[in-house]
């Protein structure tokens, strides 16, 4: 817990309480996912960068590790926004030192966007012993937690990612608040 929190207020820990209820872990992600949101922030604002910037980087590292050639239109592709917005991003990674630009070798027509070796280094500096302390706490679990935790992630990955939009969904819930109402009333009647 967060210095300051103690848990009260989120529901994790209330007096005589044997087991943890699905409040209290939804609470834990979202607590969880606001820390992680906030330790984004830092880590843009040490290295200069902005969200897609970093989320860039991100990607040519991974590319790279894996032996991957990236072009702009990948970067496209990956970030789902424009082609004039990568050439913006890719100019900004450029003048701050983060990225280079070179000729592809088979396609004159092409270029590779690499990340530097200056940028791989800072983000292992930056975000290294936060990754060692998160693979620690993984480390010391048992297997059939990890199970557990696994099961839990892939759980809330399909229920996210099977969401409609909020406005359908209030929608939807509007929808079925009233029916309800209306069955009830004529139950009522």
């Amino acid at each position: 817990m967060s210095s300051g929190d103690d848990g009260a207020s989120s529901g994790y820990w209330y007096e005589g309480r044997e087991r943890t209820s699905s409040v209290d872990v939804l609470n834990l992600l979202r607590r969880y996912r606001s820390e992680e949101a906030a330790m984004r922030a830092r880590t843009r604002g040490s290295m200069g960068m902005g969200e897609t910037d970093l989320l860039t980087l991100r990607f040519l590292l991974k590319s790279q590790r894996e032996g991957k050639v990236v072009l702009q239109r990948d970067i496209v592709a990956f970030l789902g926004i424009s082609s004039a917005s990568v050439t913006a991003l890719v100019d900004r990674l450029v003048k701050g030192g983060h990225v280079e630009r070179h000729p592809h070798p088979k396609d004159r027509r092409a270029t590779i966007i690499l990340a530097t070796e200056e940028s791989e280094h800072e983000v292992r500096e930056t975000l290294g012993a936060m990754h060692r302390r998160m693979i620690n706490i993984v480390d010391d679990l048992e297997q059939s937690e990890l199970d557990a935790v696994a099961k839990f992630l892939t759980g809330m990955i399909s229920a996210v990612g099977e969401s409609k939009s909020l406005d359908e969904e209030l929608r939807d819930v509007i929808r079925e608040d009233k029916a309800a109402k209306q069955e009830q009333q004529r139950d009522d009647d």
